[in-house]
Parts: structure tokens; C-alpha cells; sequence
């Protein structure tokens, strides 16, 4: 488990949305917010104004959408140099994206799985390190959510932790992923956990998701967390320690007061894990082995 210095944030965070304007937020309600770097570079006007006020009270991650880093198509350099700059004028702490991509000769609403191969591993890591030397500094990659797995060579695992070796960055830990993903390709939740890269992890994202069928579950954000991902998340806290950890919340928006509840649930399971890690030797996912 690595201290709490080596986390860019710390505590309970929540997603900030422009559907949030005119509500009040505070440092009480929450620790850090993140936001979608496409949806704000080059903001003006009120929404800009808005947006800066926050970045100058709360610190800041940000979690992007369009970087496409499994694609067939060249890497958006403009894209990455344009995150560099946001990152510099609001003092962003940490940069994320997701294994995944969605474009080729244009970009689709949908984030589609890399294969699970060897040279998967190697076109997608090769292109991480890009990023990183672009903007002089690591990125953290999130477990996504997936549907199918064409010309899978080796386990979602599996893949996963080789590109994060390979590239040597981080990982944004999405628990509700692993929920999601478990369920729909019949895999233990709790093993894949465990099997993790604790020294890598930079946060945690918890979300809802939306049950399809028993069978079959859609990572959505749009709906409360379940018990299950809760109880999952509290494992994460035993074996990797209170890591930061956002909420998500991107569709059926409910008022911010009863986000901030759901916030205040993270912050309650993370003090509870440190008050009971207090004084005994700190697991680590390696050993125990172990979106």
C-alpha cells in the first residue's frame, strides 16, 4: 500500500457537471472534483468564469474521453498538447483516460475494447509513453467496461497489467468496472481485485450502472451505487488502503445533496479502513496475489 503522499488528491471526490451550475458547493461536501478535459478547453463566458472559480477553490483530476489510445488511426498529438496546457492553467493533479478507443476517421459515443493480445500490449503501450513524453509527466489508465472480447489472447488481467508495465504509468481503478465486468464474462470480482498493481493506483472511480439482466450489466453512471460495488469498494480499502475515490454520476442527476451522500458513504468506508489499518502492517496486493 503506498502512503497517502503519493496520491495527487486525497478523500472523497465528485464529477462536476455544468447541469451543477447555480448549486452551491463546498470543501465540507467534498475533497476533489473531476471533470472531462474535452468539455472545458477553450470554455469562455459565464460556464468559464464558473468553471474557474472552482478550480481555484477545489483541486482538480481530470478524466478524458477522446484520447482514443487503442486506435488504429495516428495519436491526436493536438489534443494531448492542448491537455498540457489545461493541466498547467487550472493546476490539474492528475491526468486518466481509458484502455479503450473510440475513434478511427471520426470519433463514435461508444468506448470499444483493445484485443487482449501481445501486440495490442505493444501498440497500446507505445502509445501511453507518447502521451507521457508529451506532457512530461505520468497518466494513469483506467479498467473499462466491455461488452465482447475479440481475438482475446490472455485475460483482461492479464492485459491489463502488462500495459500498465510496459508503458510504466499508473491506473485510475474503477471498481463498478469490475463489478460490471465480472458479472457479463463470468469472472470473480474479487480475484481480479487482488490481482492488481497496488503501487500503480492513482484513485478510484465508484459509480451505478444499470442491470440489463441477471446476466448482463451496462456501466451507465446514471443511477445510484448498488451494495455490491459498495461492498467491493470497502475491499479495495482493505487491501490497498483509503484510496482517493470520485463519484460518478453522468445521467439521471438527482439533486446535489443527495450526491454529496453518496460522497459521504466513500468518506465513512475510507476512515473506517484507515482507523482500522492504524498501527498493523499495510497489505499489498502483490503479495496477496495477486475498469
Amino acid at each position: 500500500m503506498r502512503t497517502s503522499n503519493h496520491y495527487p488528491v486525497h478523500g472523497a471526490g465528485l464529477g462536476l457537471r455544468r447541469s451543477m451550475m447555480g448549486e452551491t458547493l463546498t470543501v465540507d461536501q467534498v475533497d476533489f472534483l473531476e471533470v472531462a478535459p474535452e468539455n472545458w478547453i477553450g470554455v469562455g463566458g459565464r460556464y468559464g468564469r464558473w468553471f474557474r472559480e472552482f478550480t481555484e477553490r477545489f483541486p482538480f483530476v481530470i478524466h478524458g474521453l477522446s484520447l482514443s489510445i487503442g486506435a488504429p488511426a495516428p495519436l491526436d498529438e493536438d489534443l494531448v498538447r492542448a491537455i498540457k496546457q489545461f493541466i498547467r492553467d487550472h493546476n490539474i493533479r492528475c491526468y486518466s483516460e481509458h484502455l479503450s478507443y473510440c475513434s478511427d476517421q471520426g470519433h463514435l459515443y461508444d468506448l470499444l475494447p483493445i484485443p487482449f493480445t501481445e501486440e495490442a500490449v505493444h501498440y497500446v503501450a507505445g502509445r501511453i509513453r507518447r502521451v507521457q513524453d508529451i506532457l512530461e509527466q505520468r497518466i494513469a489508465m483506467e479498467n473499462v467496461s466491455y461488452y465482447a472480447a475479440p481475438g482475446q489472447e490472455m485475460s483482461e488481467l492479464e492485459f491489463l497489467k502488462a500495459v500498465l508495465e510496459e508503458a510504466d504509468c499508473d491506473l485510475l481503478l474503477d471498481v463498478n468496472n469490475i463489478y460490471v465486468n465480472a458479472i457479463n464474462h463470468r469472472y470473480d470480482a474479487e480475484s481480479f481485485l487482488m490481482g492488481l498493481p497496488g503501487k500503480r493506483i492513482r484513485y478510484a472511480h465508484v459509480a451505478g450502472h444499470f442491470d440489463e439482466a441477471d446476466d448482463l450489466k451496462v456501466d451507465t453512471h446514471g443511477a445510484p451505487v448498488i451494495d455490491p460495488v459498495w461492498q467491493l469498494l470497502q475491499r479495495a480499502y482493505e487491501v490497498f488502503g483509503p484510496i482517493p475515490t470520485l463519484l460518478e454520476r453522468d445521467f439521471n442527476i438527482p439533486p446535489l445533496l443527495e450526491l454529496c451522500e453518496e460522497v459521504e458513504r466513500i468518506r465513512a468506508y475510507q476512515t473506517s479502513a484507515g482507523s482500522r489499518g492504524q498501527g498493523e502492517q499495510p497489505l499489498r496486493a502483490e503479495v496477496m496475489h495477486g475498469r
